[in-house]
């Protein structure tokens, strides 16, 4: 194999792939990249056998072959190297070596065959969404999905899909983010799925802007989007995610209508002093004024006025301001609504007359 590739075109793709590469293998192929050499182009594979990158780069190929080359290794390479330079690639015999200018490296190499691949699985959805709509849909709902949670299945998202709606939902059991988008496909039955966490996060840096839409394609095991020349595959969670409707609190009086922005504000300097390690701040309502207190061990005090639409009874209720923000953080409106019933219960909060994106937040004692 021997190609020739500016160093601008590979190193998108390459930090790309890398994402997808975890540091520590238990297998010693899985920290390498497959590099295909054919008459498309150059394909470039990753893979940690959960989730699976595939690009395509089209560039004149010298010499088609292949071959895997480490990752990090190439990838650091490649990012050193001058601004518009290029690069040769040639491999011989187990060794691969690039040429760049006065630069020369030499690389081990692994055999191609033995890069384990996903493959292909048979789909029951294919739809087409334009990539801003799916950017957005994962976009203001991935912020909830658990962390390396024992209760494996709430670290994905939850991806429901209808003839007339497609609706994401992650919660990490603290807090529950929601939101639907509309489509029109032609199903027998609705379908759901769970999208681990690191799928998740890597479909969202793959879907470029440039490219208009996204076919995605959902298996009995796996899920896949392609965008452009770049498709991702993940293997499904297998779990059976919690009855989420059944914590949307009810609807209620007592409902906040503040400025997004200035309650954004506000909540951040409150947080300034807040605990560090549990983030409580304090809300006060009263007739059109919000009150955020926070303390810290230190017995420090920090207290914001925020001037809101409110006509209910007091109410007082502590949360984690952390998770406030990033709910105000992933929200697009000038206005913001907090649905408070009392201290013990959620806040629910929305765009005003808008229920196409909800979020649920947990209550703390503080």
């Amino acid at each position: 194999m021997k190609i020739k590739i500016t160093r601008e075109i590979l190193l998108p793709v390459l930090q790309a792939a890398n994402n997808v590469v975890e540091r520590r293998q238990s297998l010693p192929i899985l920290s390498n990249v497959l590099i295909v050499a054919g008459e498309e182009g150059i394909q470039i594979t990753a893979t940690d056998m959960e989730v699976e990158l595939v690009s395509l780069i089209k560039n004149p190929v010298l010499e088609a072959g292949s071959v895997a080359l480490p990752a990090r290794k190439l990838f650091d390479i490649c990012r050193a190297l001058p601004a518009d330079s290029e690069m040769t690639i040639e491999t011989s015999g187990a060794k691969a070596k690039i040429a760049s200018g006065r630069s020369r490296f030499s690389l081990a190499a692994m055999n191609a065959d033995e890069f384990p691949s996903i493959g292909a699985f048979e789909s029951s959805v294919d739809l087409e969404l334009p990539t801003e709509t799916l950017s957005d849909l994962l976009e203001s709902t991935s912020f909830a999905m658990a962390h390396q949670d024992v209760r494996y299945y709430l670290n994905g998202l939850l991806l429901e899909i209808d003839n007339s709606r497609i609706r994401a939902v992650a919660t990490d059991g603290h807090r529950l983010a929601m939101t639907d988008k509309s489509v029109e496909i032609s199903l027998d039955a609705p379908r759901q799925c769970i999208v681990p966490r690191k799928g998740v996060l890597e479909i969202v840096r793959l879907l470029n802007p440039a490219s208009t839409s996204a076919q995605i394609a959902v298996g009995e095991n796996h899920f896949r989007v392609t965008s452009g020349d770049q498709s991702l595959t993940t293997k499904l969670v297998d779990g059976r995610f919690p009855d989420y409707e059944r914590v949307i609190p009810r609807e209620t009086d007592n409902r906040v209508v503040a400025s997004r922005e200035s309650l954004r504000a506000g909540l951040s300097r409150a947080s300034i002093l807040s605990n560090e390690k549990f983030r409580g701040i304090r809300l006060i309502l009263k007739k059109n004024l919000l009150t955020a207190v926070a303390h810290n061990p230190e017995q420090e005090e920090a207290e914001e006025e925020i001037e809101v639409e409110y006509s209910g009874a007091a109410v007082e209720v502590g949360f984690n301001v952390s998770y406030l923000l990033d709910v105000l953080g992933v929200m697009r409106s000038d206005t913001v609504r907090l649905d408070l019933i009392d201290a013990q219960s959620s806040c629910l909060m929305q765009v005003p007359d808008d229920a196409t994106s909800r979020y649920v937040v947990m209550p703390m004692r503080l």
